[in-house]
């Protein structure tokens, strides 16, 4: 897909890996729409962008919010090829704690948001980018952000990498059934990112967390995660599969 006309919506794109897909989209020509909570946040976000960059209140969780999201925003751009999954919470807590069990609510609050919220934003965006005009086969292309916490998760991480696992695992069964629509599908398990998820860990942990990172020893830059998914973009060959971005981290 040629990146100077994309015409994308992105989840969680007022902050974060979110926003640096967003910039990158547009320095390069590309439009977005951000589908975020933050209202103060979206605001900020598209002001920062320009013309090219549009915002809608959205709780991912939410199917009608979901759904009017990307028909609202297939009218503003006069389209959708591009949809890109950022929006997602950390969900940490132990099964068993002092503060006594971990609430069913909970767990569920961290399937809405992180999976199903997936899944709709996957659905609501191939319904208009199967009704495109196909570009070299092309129809569109669905980004999600996976984790590495779904191979390797650490205690405390049980419904976040829960979360993270199934999107790992409905990307082959999706990049397969959007064949037939010109759609490939992708995600990207990202390390540990200067996101604001980090910015409540003391300087502290963050420099023992990254010294146990093997090369380069430091935290991913949203930038970093902005130029995997320009790559993923423009190569047509990449399809069904997750790429790991985390400098060789494996959590212990």
């Amino acid at each position: 897909m040629n990146i100077s006309s994309t015409k994308a919506i992105i989840s969680g794109g007022a902050s974060g890996l979110g926003f640096a897909c967003a910039k990158m989209l547009i320095d390069n020509g590309g439009s977005v729409t951000l589908l975020d909570i933050n209202k103060e946040q979206g605001a900020k976000a598209v002001a920062e962008l320009g013309s090219k960059a549009h915002f809608i209140v959205t709780d991912i969780s939410q199917e009608q919010q979901v759904e009017s999201a990307a028909d609202k925003a297939a009218e503003l751009m006069e389209g959708i090829n591009l949809a890109i999954g950022c929006a997602g919470i950390l969900g940490a807590g132990l099964i068993h704690s002092k503060k006594g069990p971990m609430p069913a609510d909970y767990f569920q609050k961290v399937v809405d948001i992180n999976l199903v919220g997936s899944f709709l934003l996957t659905r609501a965006a191939s319904k208009h980018m199967q009704a495109n005009d196909a570009n070299n086969g092309e129809k569109g292309v669905i980004i999600h952000t996976a984790s590495i916490a779904a191979y390797e998760g650490q205690v405390g991480q049980t419904a976040y990498s829960a979360t993270k696992a199934a999107i790992t695992g409905m990307i082959l069964p999706l990049a397969r059934e959007f064949a037939r629509i010109g759609v490939r599908v992708m995600a990207i398990a990202p390390g540990v990112f200067e996101t604001p998820m980090m910015e409540k860990i003391t300087p502290e942990i963050c420099e023992q967390i990254a010294a146990g990172i093997p090369n380069p020893s430091r935290f991913g830059k949203p930038v970093e995660f902005a130029k995997t998914v320009k790559h993923i973009i423009e190569n047509q060959y990449l399809n069904g599969n997750t790429i790991r971005l985390d400098a060789a981290a494996r959590l212990q």
